[in-house]
C-alpha cells in the first residue's frame, strides 16, 4: 500500500495534508481526490474561487485535480 497526501490549494495558498490516506493503487487515490474536489467545489462555488487536490506520496508528486470557475461574460 502506498499512502497518498490530498493537499489543498486555492486562492489563498497551500494547506497541507499532514495524514495522508493508504491505497491500493493511484486509480484509487485518484477516485478519492474527485470525490474531495467536488465536495470542494460546491463550498467554493458560491464564491467563485477555484481549487485543487494535489496527490503527492512520500517520494514525489503524482498527480493534481483542479475545478477552474471561469467568469465568461453572458450576453443577454
Amino acid at each position: 500500500m502506498t499512502r497518498y497526501y490530498f493537499d489543498i490549494r486555492d486562492d489563498t495558498g497551500l494547506y497541507p495534508d499532514e495524514e495522508g490516506m493508504e491505497f491500493d493503487t493511484q486509480q484509487e487515490a485518484e477516485v478519492e481526490a474527485a470525490r474531495s474536489l467536488a465536495n470542494l467545489a460546491k463550498d467554493f462555488a458560491t464564491i467563485r474561487q477555484d481549487v485543487s487536490v494535489e496527490v503527492r506520496t512520500e517520494v514525489e508528486r503524482v498527480f493534481q485535480a483542479a475545478f477552474i470557475f471561469d467568469r465568461s461574460m453572458t450576453k443577454q
